[in-house]
């Protein structure tokens, strides 16, 4: 087997990348932003490769990737392994559980933790198709990992495209939580359908209208972005409605310094029963633990929205009228995010944990997004 040191020009939808003991560590904020905010919530999220994979062209018709994950786990909570997902020439091939790792084991009851360290994970990937083809192998979306080493029976090469690149920021549910595959997050299945470049700042519990991430935003290269903003605010109870709607005009405001006529889509959040008319701060659900799915609620109280709370409802009409006082910006747009998921959704395929859709629905964000977003006359048609 040949091997290929894993570099810079085999990865995409990556910030940039630390050079580790073990190997190479893919970051989806800069080190700046890491540097002055090292929160730990956002810290972990962001080193959680969600999007970002390995492109190369190829003959070979077996491939291993050696890398080392690093999660945390919950004792009470069963949360399912990452995957590696293999295509090629866009179809899926491979979705390969990891194994061994690092790991934080964390006890909800009483927040004690400790670390527990494994053995590196190898991916084998055989009975690829024979001849020259194009490989994508999307890291897990929910484990962080340093990339080890790339086998192959046949040379790899970096492959480049010329296809428009899609920027796209949001919460825990753009970062993918509860999807099962790294190539079946919504982003990822409305990218395909597109046939777009995904660079995904989706960040589990840190969608938080953040000046460092607006700013990351403005200097990241894309054709198409959008923004996805709600439901996390909401859940940590983070802002008041009067400093809500300043905050993400400012948001705007500095991603639009670095895309002045880019087309830009503001989504208000989906639909979640917990948080519809009910502010934060959310919280998991006690009764839940132990059961093998945690759930969440919201401990507000509805009464606060008189006081300026936000609730989910609160935050669809804030953003609708936003946008339309911002008429002066021809390529901005409004997309209601219950038209990816409304209360019907919500009785065929309800969230598991009360907060984060499963796979299926996953699925079917992304073909509702895909559908408004990338057909002919949608905000991204025009440009494809």
């Amino acid at each position: 087997m040949i091997s290929t040191p894993i570099t810079e020009s085999l990865v995409r939808g990556a910030a940039e990348y630390e050079t580790t003991a073990r190997g190479l560590r893919p970051h989806r904020l800069p080190a700046t932003v890491r540097t002055r905010f090292p929160d730990p919530q956002l810290l972990m999220v962001e080193a959680q490769p969600s999007g970002v994979r390995l492109v190369f062209t190829t003959t070979a018709q077996q491939l291993e990737l050696v890398l080392h994950p690093t999660r945390v786990v919950y004792l009470g909570a069963d949360r399912p392994r990452g995957h590696v997902d293999l295509m090629v020439d866009g179809e899926l091939l491979h979705s390969d559980e990891l194994t061994g790792g690092s790991y934080t084991e964390v006890n909800m009851s009483t927040g004690a933790s400790r670390q527990v360290e494994g053995e590196s994970h190898v991916g084998v990937f055989p009975g690829l198709p024979a001849g020259g083809k194009l490989v994508e192998i999307w890291l897990p979306h929910n484990e962080s990992v340093e990339l080890v080493e790339l086998r192959s029976d046949a040379p790899v090469e970096p492959a480049s495209s010329d296809r428009p690149v899609w920027l796209h920021h949001g919460s825990s549910v753009s970062h993918g939580s509860n999807a099962a595959t790294p190539s079946g997050i919504w982003p990822a299945v409305a990218a395909r359908i597109g046939g777009v470049e995904l660079t995904n700042l989706g960040l589990g519990g840190s969608a938080l209208v953040d000046p460092f991430t607006a700013q990351v935003m403005r200097d990241t290269p894309a054709d198409l972005i959008s923004v996805k903003l709600g439901i996390n605010m909401v859940n940590l109870d983070g802002m008041r409605l009067r400093t809500f709607v300043p905050a993400v005009h400012g948001f705007l405001d500095t991603i639009r310094e670095g895309h002045p006529e880019t087309p830009l889509v503001l989504i208000s959040p989906i639909f979640c029963g917990i948080h519809e008319d009910t502010p934060g701060p959310g919280a998991f659900d006690p009764a839940s633990f132990g059961t093998g799915q945690v759930k969440f609620l919201a401990t507000g109280d509805p009464a606060g929205v008189a006081a300026g709370q936000l609730t989910l409802r609160v935050i669809r009409e804030a953003l609708a009228s936003l946008v339309e006082r911002r008429a002066e910006d021809p390529n901005l747009y409004y997309l209601d995010g219950l038209e990816l998921y409304g209360a019907a959704d919500a009785e065929e395929h309800p969230l598991p944990d009360a907060l984060h859709p499963d796979s299926a629905t996953h699925q079917l964000i992304g073909e509702r997004f895909a559908k408004y977003a990338f057909a002919g006359e949608g905000p991204f048609g025009r440009e494809l």
